[in-house]
């Protein structure tokens, strides 16, 4: 969430940094409950201060004038309340100003490829798709999770639920041992406060699954394992010798996917209920740049151990997640479809999220400061099989096992239908 004194200060610097998320914001509007609630701050002030000094005096005479400050004092808190939310509401709906190396543009069609990995092979068989080979397998079953579940979700069966598995323990032990995370296993529900910290609630509400305990007592199912994790910095003040925190979890998520009414309905490319490993990484702000790089290095390394072939894409102003200032997306080779999809997406996202959250750190000084936020996915467990199910088919319709998966799955070679 933004300053509102900063976005008086430097308004001009500011709504031309917005502009540029490609978004409609009601500057104006803002600009003005903005000059309407410091008029009637100061008024306030200056009737409290004005009852202050008859509340000193012993002349009886003014005690009626006292009751009628006070009468107007309560008027006029209860307008500026009315109006400060209005504000909030406003603020809250900005997204967050792009760094100035962010390339401008309004959609992925402005997107900037940094970097491409691995040899994509040429097949001597036709690809099938993952959920072609899965059904024929007969381990992966769209049709029963319609049937008890809806559109949009998966039965994955026998030893392709063990793949999924195998998956989220090899990516933990990997950030875990190797890369520094501390993994975390978190509640997968989330309060209004933890959803709005990380700036999924209010805007994109109609994204959420939510789960109604009664009117004041508002959940719903975290969208991402993000969520949950940078939110353990919510309303504290961390001591500079705790940073960076980097943190990993393997957990469920869900999303309405409201948006994407569809697109990739066949398959698991687009589901309500998915597994993710993420990671989080809470920094001094000076350094969120260097963790996003490094953070980025940790998910596609994931990509190096399995031998996938990916690119890594840097994404422009228009098409970053409202809370980011800097987007790397990672993207894997899907055969069938002849191109690359997201299978990761890292982001810095500053000091956005920390001013939501009231998320502080204590520098040597002992100056508090807001912290620095960053998180990633590292990686998307199925689409991590949807890649491995075709850049690993047989054609035989058998998946031959990757070597760095095999000890998580009992040293078997391939995954066959017997």
């Amino acid at each position: 969430m933004h300053d509102i004194k900063e976005i008086r200060e430097n308004f001009k610097e500011f709504s031309d940094q917005i502009r540029k998320r490609n978004v409609d914001v009601k500057f104006d509007k803002i600009l003005e409950l903005d000059k309407e609630n410091r008029s009637l701050i100061q008024e306030k002030e200056k009737l409290e201060s004005e009852k202050k000094s008859i509340s000193k005096s012993k002349d009886k005479s003014l005690f009626k004038k006292s009751k009628e400050l006070t009468d107007k004092i309560s008027t006029l808190q209860t307008k500026q309340l009315s109006i400060s939310q209005k504000l909030n509401e406003l603020l809250s709906s900005i997204p967050n100003t792009p760094l100035s190396s962010v390339p401008e543009g309004k959609d992925e069609s402005s997107n900037k490829e940094v970097e491409k990995k691995g040899s994509i092979k040429e097949s001597e068989f036709k690809i099938k798709s993952h959920y072609e080979v899965g059904e024929n397998l007969n381990m992966l079953d769209f049709d029963l999770a319609t049937k008890t579940s809806g559109s949009r979700f998966v039965f994955v069966k026998n030893k392709l639920a063990k793949l999924e598995r195998a998956l989220s323990n090899f990516m933990i032990d990997v950030h875990t041992k190797e890369n520094g995370y501390e993994e975390i296993s978190p509640p997968l529900l989330a309060n209004f406060d933890t959803m709005f910290g990380t700036g999924q609630l209010p805007k994109f509400e109609s994204d959420q699954f939510e789960i109604k305990i009664d009117d004041n007592n508002r959940k719903f199912l975290i969208p991402t394992a993000e969520v949950i994790l940078t939110n353990m910095a919510r309303e504290k003040t961390i001591d500079i010798k705790e940073l960076p925190s980097r943190y990993v979890a393997s957990t469920p998520c869900f999303r309405k996917e409201a948006g994407s009414y569809g697109k990739d309905t066949k398959g698991m490319i687009r589901q309500h209920q998915f597994y993710k490993v993420e990671l989080v990484s809470l920094v001094e702000p000076q350094k969120c740049e260097e963790e996003l790089e490094r953070m980025t290095k940790c998910a596609s390394g994931i990509l190096d151990k399995l031998k996938l072939p990916y690119r890594i894409v840097e994404l422009c102003t228009g098409d970053m997640g409202f809370s980011a200032q800097k987007t790397y997306d990672i993207e894997v080779w899907v055969p069938s479809e002849k191109k690359y999809r997201e299978i990761s997406s890292c982001s810095t996202c500053g000091t956005f999220q920390a001013r939501r959250m009231k998320a502080k750190y204590k520098n040597s000084k002992n100056e508090k400061n807001f912290i620095g936020t960053l998180n990633g996915s590292g990686l998307a467990i199925g689409r991590t099989m949807i890649a491995i199910l075709e850049n690993y088919q047989d054609k035989d319709g058998s998946i031959i096992i990757p070597d760095v998966l095999k000890p998580y799955m009992d040293n078997i070679d391939k995954i066959t239908s017997n």
